[in-house]
C-alpha cells in the first residue's frame, strides 16, 4: 500500500540522493516543497536548472563560476605566482573567509581515494601541471584535508611538482584556536610541535 502519492515519494527519493540527506530529512524537505506556494516552488526549480545551465569550471583554476573566468583568476591584484591547491570548490570559500590568502587557487574536484575508486586521472591534476609548466609560478601550497586521502594526494602532487623547481608547501596544522591541549590527539600535537614558530 502506498502511504504517499507517487509524485511526493519521487520528490523525497530525489532529495535522498543528495549527500548527507537521509530518508527522514528527505521526506521533510519534500513536504516543505509541497507546502510552498506554486510561484516559490517554480523559483526553486528554476534556480536548480539555471545553476546547472550557467555554472561551469573556470578554465584556469577549475573553480566553479558563471563567468568566462572566475573572479579570483580575473583579479589583477591577486598574486598569480602562488597557487593554493584545494580539493573542492567549497574549500576556496573557506580559504577566502580568512581574508589572508592573496594568491590564486586550483581546485582538484576530489582527492585520490582507492576505496571510493577515485584515481589521479579523475582529478584536475593535468590542468595544475600545465599551469605550473606555463611558467610564472613560484609556490604551490597544498591545502587538502589532513586525512589519509588528503595527505596521499598532497604527497603525490608534491612528487610531480618538485622537478619543476618551484616551492611546494603544505598548510600547517596543529591545535585549533580555542581548544584545550588535553583534548588534542597525539598526531595533532605532534604536527603542532613540528610546525612551531618563534614568537
Amino acid at each position: 500500500m502506498l502511504v504517499f502519492p507517487a509524485a511526493l515519494q519521487e520528490l523525497a527519493d530525489q532529495f535522498a540522493r543528495l549527500p548527507g540527506i537521509g530518508g527522514k530529512t528527505a521526506q521533510r524537505l519534500a513536504f516543505h516543497v509541497l507546502e510552498l506556494p506554486l510561484e516559490d516552488a517554480q523559483e526553486f526549480a528554476d534556480a536548480i536548472l539555471e545553476a546547472k545551465r550557467s555554472v561551469h569550471c573556470c578554465p584556469v583554476c577549475q573553480n566553479l563560476t558563471d563567468r568566462e573566468i572566475c573572479p579570483v583568476c580575473d583579479d589583477d591584484s591577486r598574486d598569480k605566482s602562488v597557487i593554493c591547491v584545494v580539493a573542492e570548490p567549497k574549500d576556496v570559500i573557506a580559504m577566502e573567509r580568512s581574508r589572508e590568502f592573496q594568491g590564486v587557487y586550483h581546485v582538484l574536484h576530489g582527492v585520490i581515494s582507492p576505496l571510493n575508486h577515485v584515481t589521479q586521472d579523475d582529478l584536475k591534476i593535468r590542468e595544475l601541471l600545465q599551469r605550473v609548466s606555463d611558467g610564472g609560478v613560484r609556490e604551490v601550497i597544498m591545502a587538502t584535508n589532513p586525512d589519509t586521502e588528503g595527505e596521499a594526494t598532497a604527497m603525490y602532487l608534491s612528487r610531480l611538482l618538485r622537478p619543476m623547481e618551484i616551492r611546494v608547501t603544505r598548510l600547517a596544522y596543529g591545535v585549533p584556536v580555542g581548544s584545550q591541549l588535553e583534548y588534542a590527539d597525539e598526531i595533532t600535537l605532534s604536527r603542532a610541535l613540528e610546525g612551531r614558530q618563534e614568537i
